[in-house]
């Protein structure tokens, strides 16, 4: 019975939409889900006979066969696309899915470390390594500037701006921003540079990165977590730690601190506060004193 839109339906997602093989087949599948549902409850309709009502009830079966509520919004998703189709074709003159709500996704915030803890996890740094003055600066400057652990491995010397307290750092979509940068960062970054990083033999192409492997080639994400992990363990602190539990905890210790949200907001590069609230821009010496203020690591 759904055969022929779902023939129809591949070859406008294929043709219209020119998505790739895999993404074309997730979308049917979504539908076949939806046509084994109408079977196992005997509801033998077609496109244009089905209602909201059954939508909704095929959403509560999905549920109930344990799918998590990511796989729900996606068959929604797929449901959507399927009756935007049938809605453009004339199949149907009413599209049910026009109120079919997304099951909301509950939000896990990730671990948050004490700056305690934080100063805990770099005092386990041997720095009796070379590698320990690397990573003493990389922890520090992880810390400081609240940064993804993709900005922090592809940060540039270029954009050390380090006499006035500042880093720009490149960050999602290749946006721009200027982040202040604590003294005790400043301080093991010069460290690494002019003692450590100096005896070095890096490879061609390499050479504005900042923090670089033995081979002399930038760090890659994989190393930071690892990294983390191994001090977290010598450290005793037993939380699932990752480079984001250090950016979220600079966030959490400033507003916990009582930073403006807009300058916590800003120095980490977000869009939004909130879907409804209107991205503020904020003067360099604001996000700097913001800093020297709330961040524990300024003092």
């Amino acid at each position: 019975m759904w055969e022929p839109y779902k023939k129809g339906f591949k070859a406008w997602l294929q043709l219209e939409k020119s998505l790739a093989g895999n993404s074309v087949e997730a979308y049917l599948r979504d539908i076949d889900k939806l046509t084994d549902y109408l079977q196992a409850t005997q509801k033998l309709v077609t496109p244009q006979e089905l209602e909201l009502e059954d939508l909704e009830k095929f959403v509560q079966w999905v549920s109930e066969l344990g799918m998590t509520v990511t796989s729900q919004s996606r068959i929604i998703s797929g449901l959507r696309s399927f009756y935007a189709y049938c809605y453009m074709e004339q199949i149907v003159t009413l599209n049910p899915t026009a109120l079919l709500e997304t099951p909301k996704q509950k939000r896990i915030l990730p671990d948050t470390l004490s700056f305690d803890e934080i100063e805990s996890i770099i005092a386990q740094i041997d720095l009796s390594k070379p590698e320990g003055g690397r990573n003493k600066a990389i922890l520090e400057t992880l810390y400081s500037c609240g940064l993804r652990v993709s900005e922090l491995v592809n940060l540039r010397i270029s954009c050390l701006h380090l006499d006035i307290g500042f880093v720009r750092v490149i960050g999602k979509g290749d946006k721009e921003r200027l982040v202040p940068i604590g003294s005790d960062a400043i301080k093991y970054i010069n460290i690494y540079r002019n003692d450590i990083r100096v005896h070095i033999s890096i490879k061609p192409g390499q050479e504005d990165f900042l923090f670089l492997n033995r081979r002399g080639s930038k760090l890659s994400r994989v190393m930071i977590f690892i990294l983390l992990k191994e001090l977290a363990k010598k450290a005793g602190i037993v939380k699932n730690i990752s480079p984001h539990t250090f950016r979220h905890s600079f966030a959490t210790h400033l507003v916990e601190g009582g930073a403006d949200l807009r300058a916590v907001q800003e120095m980490l590069g977000h869009e939004n506060i909130t879907t409804t609230e209107i991205y503020t821009h904020l003067d360099r010496e604001y996000l700097r004193n913001t800093l020297h203020q709330f961040h524990p690591a300024f003092k």
